[in-house]
């Protein structure tokens, strides 16, 4: 920094310092996080809802579906084919309807135990995306592609050596092709092994609905030390009872059946195996919503960004201050230096009290919170001082070109804010959903993302649910790309406008 330019900046920084207005709306910008988080976090309270199951590593997960088992001492495999997988949709309550679930899924896992977020590892067909072979909820493989049918069987192999998993897919039973090899970490001497179907919740854009899902295996074949030696097969629902099953017609809730003893088996199941995401844990919440005092405090950074330059227009001071200043475009940046490193100052006080603060009084009244890692969290922490300042920047900015409060403080807050409130609106299409937080300056926004959509999960991945569009930064870029536009636009209007 130039001694010019620092000179001017001193001048605008005792400027802003003695004006009380300018002060105290700063320090009530960096106050709303934390007020809005302690409401959120009193106001919560879902202590009757059931635990969201933890996989391993940490990350909350979906784990429940219909398993059909024996104890695995040691080594083996399992060898099944599958012939039929069908999935039903209801349509209402009551009445159940045929439909595709792309990632219905029926095959042979090896879990450590029946305790929900135990590792495992399961190699399946499945109804949209062929052979997958999956583990511990986050990781998936690609196999043999297409569906399966009485026509286009799929021959499943799941083998065990110590924590080292091994699957197999096969189209006609004689090739046989090795879709993956996984470790997985914790299984322990006796794992539970068999033969499962999980049937997720089909998205249709308005909401998720239950689904349940059939499958027909047959030629099952085991090798190893497996306790029941080919009989005694349990059957038994992992996890909660799904919901989808509830007002469903007869047959079909979680069951299986087994015909003879050719190894013939039909299954019935429900829900999934796979990480959570937003919309399929109704008591989660996320470091966004325990900020949502940011949109306050943007309201007041934005009034004290535009009364920062249209109070001199208003008292017709400004001719003094551009007369005092070495040069009209440093003034300029000068008022944005300090605007912007106060304001940013204030919103990270205020994010690093509002996140820990609201995080420990929700997870006290039983809201679970996706974690995040500690770095996430200054990065969120960060990203909402960036998003304040830059905001109150573009308010200047505004300010500067319209001369008028009034009209520069609404223009800022429509530019940023109503996009977000749109973007909130659980009915609002995801193409405009996305549209609107790519390229407006409400884009900004996703600084607050922490959640991680999963290709295997099908959700309703739109910012609704915390999910954007753009990277974190690559959001707030698009905010920046709007202040630096509008710092050029004052600054040529400075020098040719107000002589």
């Amino acid at each position: 920094m130039t001694a010019a330019l620092a000179h001017v900046v001193h001048a605008e920084w005792t400027k802003f310092r003695t004006v009380r207005g300018w002060v105290v709306g700063v320090v009530v910008a960096a106050l709303m996080p934390v007020l809005f988080a302690l409401l959120v976090g009193v106001s919560s309270d879902q202590k009757g809802s059931p635990p969201v199951p933890i996989g391993p590593g940490g990350v909350p997960v979906t784990d429940s579906f219909y398993f059909v088992h024996q104890p695995l001492a040691g080594n083996g495999s399992i060898t099944v084919s599958v012939s039929a997988l069908r999935s039903s949709i209801p349509e209402r309550p009551g009445d159940l309807r045929p439909g595709t679930v792309p990632w219905a899924k029926a095959g042979i896992i090896v879990k450590e135990s029946t305790r929900q977020g135990s590792p495992y590892a399961a190699i399946m067909v499945t109804g949209s995306h062929g052979v997958r072979m999956q583990d511990n909820y986050v990781n998936d493989t690609a196999g043999l592609p297409g569906p399966v049918s009485a026509a286009s069987v799929r021959r499943l192999r799941l083998a065990r050596s110590g924590e080292v998993i091994t699957g197999y897919a096969s189209a006609d039973g004689t090739r046989w092709t090795k879709v993956g090899t996984v470790r997985v970490r914790g299984l322990g001497p006796t794992a539970q092994g068999g033969l499962f179907v999980a049937s997720p919740p089909s998205v249709d854009g308005m909401g998720t609905r239950g689904s349940v899902s059939t499958a027909v295996f047959g030629d099952l074949r085991i090798r190893g030390h497996w306790a029941g030696a080919g009989g005694n097969w349990t059957g038994g629902q992992v996890g909660a009872e799904s919901p989808s099953f509830s007002g469903y017609p007869r047959n079909t809730s979680g069951s299986f059946t087994e015909a003879g003893s050719d190894g013939s088996f039909t299954v019935t199941g429900a829900g999934d195996i796979a990480p959570a995401v937003r919309d399929t844990l109704p008591t989660g919440g996320t470091l966004g919503e325990i900020l949502t005092g940011t949109f306050a405090a943007l309201i007041v950074v934005i009034v004290v960004g535009a009364l920062f330059i249209t109070t001199e227009y208003r008292k017709n001071l400004i001719h003094v201050t551009l007369a005092a200043g070495p040069g009209r475009s440093r003034v300029l940046v000068a008022k944005a230096l300090v605007l912007g490193g106060v304001t940013f100052a204030a919103g990270f006080a205020g994010a690093a009290v509002a996140v820990p603060l609201g995080e420990r009084l929700a997870r006290a009244n039983g809201v679970y919170i996706f974690p995040v890692a500690p770095s996430t969290e200054l990065r969120v922490e960060l990203g909402i001082a960036a998003l304040l300042a830059t905001a109150s920047i573009l308010a200047l900015c505004v300010g500067t070109v319209s001369r008028h409060s009034a009209g520069a403080v609404t223009t800022v807050v429509v530019a940023i804010v109503l996009p977000h409130i749109l973007i909130a609106i659980p009915f609002m299409p995801a193409s405009v959903s996305n549209v609107l937080a790519r390229v407006t300056p409400g884009a900004a926004f996703a600084v607050q993302q922490t959640l991680v959509p999963y290709h295997q999960v099908t959700s309703n991945y739109t910012p609704y649910y915390g999910y954007y569009p753009l990277a974190p930064w690559a959001g707030f870029a698009v905010l920046v790309g709007y202040a630096v536009a509008s710092l050029a636009a004052a600054a040529l209007l400075l020098r040719r406008r107000d002589a």
